[in-house]
């Protein structure tokens, strides 16, 4: 039976540190009810031109869960003697109080229904069928939220498949000592070092993800290889040079992505926001106008995979493990569908996340102080963007230093009110950083307005007119940055960005153990 209608005080009711036990569920009326069962693997899907969502379910997902669960009670069958050493010193809860940063569940369950598809005696998987991409190797997808601890996993199968396949070299299973990781972008690979074995600030030793010492130092004998996905890209021609060197071969592209890898076959490959990452089925069919409003270059959106085909064709790919929270292509139809990938064989979405106290729990401004739509009754902030004093207004090129319009500067007052409040309590509680206010806009014109109505002084708080506080990241420079290309069209901008940058002064170091503080709070209070 479930719980009658709520209005909770507070979203998170799971443990970050076990299975989900219940779930908010919505009723008709958008009253929250408690379900007291874990929420069926799924997404959303929104369409935003006739304001309606309906729930989507993965029925594959559920099954999966249902048999890795039974699997795990029995104790692993079929597993290697290293796999199963790690999955004890994994799953070990009388360790989660001296562990510096305990694993979460979704984590765990993640990386062990990865080794349950490869490692299970067949009953365990037997009438369960994976569909995958259409490719010629094989991928499996772990759908996780932003915020849930992806980089652990991917350390996880890193030292799953690297123990084993130096334990067992011969192993008909075909782990891999070698692994390319493949990032979405220069940002993103940075952060990606921790999964450098022979890096000091690494995830190996800041999880304790070997249960003994040998199998650390074995673990630094794994080549690691983390690349930019640009680096799949196929190289231009030299349309002006005098050489025509033609076309780059497979095997010359395979050594020049490679490197140090190429000499290796068998390669685990491990896409990153691997969203980005999809070849377009046959029957779907997207024009360049559906694909410019979804922000998808045609010319380029399968070139990850293409990249990965080729190495594939000349070094074997023994499997693909692909990490994303949106794990989602497109497809060319209506904004009512989407293109889930296939081959998910996990799920923890935004919802689990939040029930479970990993991400921060959203809030959207709906009170002004105008009367409410006639229709509707509800307010105009409750979808700003819909009014049509609004969207006539931000969907045109406009200069930076013109006016925002009425209602959006109404919004930011209120925001603004908050805002002011949780900075007064955060420097209360003695955080050094102050909160920060969020708007994604539609267009670089719109970003640049509302730079210039902070910037300038022309929001309601004093607090807000900040110049070296107000920070807008375009897009197409946006772009560049990831690609490593110098910005070089607004060089005022550049010099703006790098005083923002010097007046910050932060004061924690990056791959500091603060950026673990979230995890050991929880840990303390779960």
């Amino acid at each position: 039976m479930s719980a009658p209608n709520s209005s909770p005080t507070s979203l998170i009711i799971n443990s970050a540190f076990a299975e989900p036990l219940q779930h908010w569920a919505e009723n008709t009326d958008r009253t929250l009810r408690l379900e007291p069962k874990r929420r069926p693997a799924g997404y959303e899907i929104i369409d935003t031109r006739n304001n309606t969502r309906r729930q989507v379910t993965i029925p594959l997902v559920d099954d999966i869960r249902q048999r890795v669960a039974l699997w795990r009670a029995e104790g692993w069958p079929g597993v290697t003697a290293i796999t199963r050493e790690l999955l004890i010193h994994w799953w070990d809860k009388d360790k989660v109080s001296d562990r510096q940063y305990p694993f979460y569940f979704c984590q765990l369950e993640a990386i062990e229904t990865l080794i349950w598809n490869l490692e299970a005696q067949p009953e365990y998987r037997q009438g369960i069928h994976i569909q995958g991409d259409g490719g010629t190797f094989e991928r499996l997808c772990n759908k996780m939220a932003t915020g849930s601890g992806k980089t652990t996993v991917m350390a996880m199968i890193i030292t799953w498949q690297v123990l084993n396949a130096l334990t067992y070299p011969k192993s008909p299973r075909k782990y891999s000592s070698a692994v390319f990781l493949v990032a979405p972008g220069l940002t993103v690979k940075s952060r990606l070092q921790v999964l450098m074995p022979g890096n000091l600030d690494n995830y190996y030793d800041s999880f304790e993800l070997c249960p003994s010492e040998a199998l650390r130092q074995k673990l630094n004998r794994a080549d690691v290889l983390i690349e930019n996905w640009h680096t799949l890209m196929p190289l231009k021609g030299q349309d002006r040079s005098v050489v025509k060197k033609g076309k780059e071969s497979d095997e010359v592209f395979t050594k020049r992505v490679l490197g140090k890898l190429a000499s290796h076959k068998d390669l685990v490959i491990i896409n990153d926001e691997a969203h980005h990452a999809y070849r377009t089925p046959a029957d779907i069919k997207i024009s360049k106008a559906e694909a410019a409003e979804l922000g998808i270059d045609l010319d380029e959106a399968t070139r990850w995979v293409e990249g990965l085909d080729r190495i594939h064709k000349t070094r074997r790919i023994a499997r693909c493990f692909d990490l994303s929270a949106t794990p989602f292509a497109p497809t060319g139809r209506t904004n009512t569908e989407v293109g889930l990938f296939t081959w998910v064989v996990s799920d923890f979405g935004l919802n689990d996340a939040i029930e479970a106290g990993l991400v921060k729990t959203p809030r959207v401004v709906v009170r002004d102080d105008a009367l409410p739509n006639a229709q509707t009754l509800r307010p105009k902030l409750y979808h700003l963007y819909r009014e049509p004093e609004v969207a006539d207004d931000l969907n045109r090129k406009a200069q930076d230093h013109e006016a925002l319009p009425t209602l959006v500067q109404q919004a930011y007052t209120l925001l603004g009110a908050d805002w002011r409040v949780t900075a007064a309590d955060w420097a209360a509680l003695g955080h050094i950083s102050p909160p920060v206010m969020l708007t994604v806009c539609n267009r670089t014109e719109t970003a640049a307005r509302v730079e210039h109505y902070f910037a300038k002084g022309y929001a309601e708080w004093p607090e807000l007119h900040n110049a070296v506080r107000t920070f807008r990241v375009d897009s197409k420079v946006l772009e560049k940055a990831e690609l490593g290309e110098t910005a070089t069209a607004d060089k005022d901008y550049e010099l703006h960005l790098r005083a923002i940058a010097e007046a910050a002064h932060p004061r924690i170091a990056q791959g500091s153990p603060a950026r673990h503080e979230k995890r050991r709070a929880a840990a303390g209070t779960g």
